[in-house]
């Protein structure tokens, strides 16, 4: 028994030592400072992401690895298993919003492989499909002007009787209700911000004309990229698709 705990003692000493190496085997890399399209503004005070940047190391040919992961690929995590391994603040990534994550994989790609990006478009006018070259660098972030508190929320109005705070949801929500996006959001209704006084105000004083409203603000004031990019027609002209967005942004 004690050579079984033997083994598994020094395995464990061997993995320790094998993920030091790659620690410090990482840190001679190159890395870039990546601005985050939120500009910081959506986590509280104290948050290290509330500086608005995070440190990104150049991609290897190991890190290409992570690209192919059939697993990875199966359960839609690639994206945060890249910049798991590639971004070197001290951060976890689950605290990363969804459009900021997006904005860093673009920054990943263009370290890794370029601006230049090959997409295929439909022309309008000739129904015929083109082939297109891209610059990622072109992407813009919206305009994003809402002032955050302490934690990183925002305040709305509903009416004279409810003022809400809200914060800017760190992952994309899948659960596909409305009542189960707005309980994702809202963090206060008036001065109460327990679970309970959330979810009876969504149930039975939120009107569903006040919620769509609401839900129209923050679609209006969600910062990320401006994926709405022009494309140059067969005959000159031009007109506007949205970003394909898929693991093929890595791939020629």
């Amino acid at each position: 028994m004690s050579k079984m705990t033997d083994r598994i003692d020094n395995q464990h000493y061997v993995n320790l030592a094998r993920e030091q190496y790659e620690q410090q085997q990482r840190k001679t890399l190159p890395t870039v400072i990546v601005p985050l399209v939120s500009g910081g503004n959506i986590y509280p005070k104290n948050h290290i992401l509330r500086s608005g940047t995070v440190e990104m190391r150049y991609m290897t040919a190991y890190d290409e690895d992570i690209l192919t992961n059939a697993s990875y690929m199966k359960t839609g995590v690639v994206f945060d298993k890249l910049l798991e391994s590639i971004i070197t603040t001290n951060v976890n990534i689950s605290d990363i919003a969804a459009d900021d994550k997006f904005g860093l994989i673009i920054n990943a790609r263009i370290l890794a492989y370029g601006a230049d990006y090959e997409i295929l478009v439909t022309d309008p006018k000739t129904g015929n499909e083109l082939k297109r070259t891209f610059d990622l660098r072109t992407l813009k972030s919206k305009d994003f002007t809402l002032i955050p508190d302490d934690l990183g929320e925002f305040e709305y109005k509903v009416n004279d009787e409810y003022t809400l705070k809200f914060k800017i949801p760190s992952a994309q929500i899948n659960d596909s209700t409305i009542s189960s996006f707005l309980k994702a959001v809202i963090t206060q209704v008036n001065s109460d911000r327990s679970a309970t006084a959330i979810e009876h105000f969504i149930r039975y004083e939120f009107l569903s004309i006040d919620a769509k409203k609401f839900r129209k603000y923050l679609a209006s004031n969600t910062p990320g990229l401006d994926l709405t990019i022009s494309i140059e027609g067969e005959d000159g002209s031009t007109f506007n698709v949205g970003f394909p967005i898929g693991s093929q942004l890595f791939w020629f």
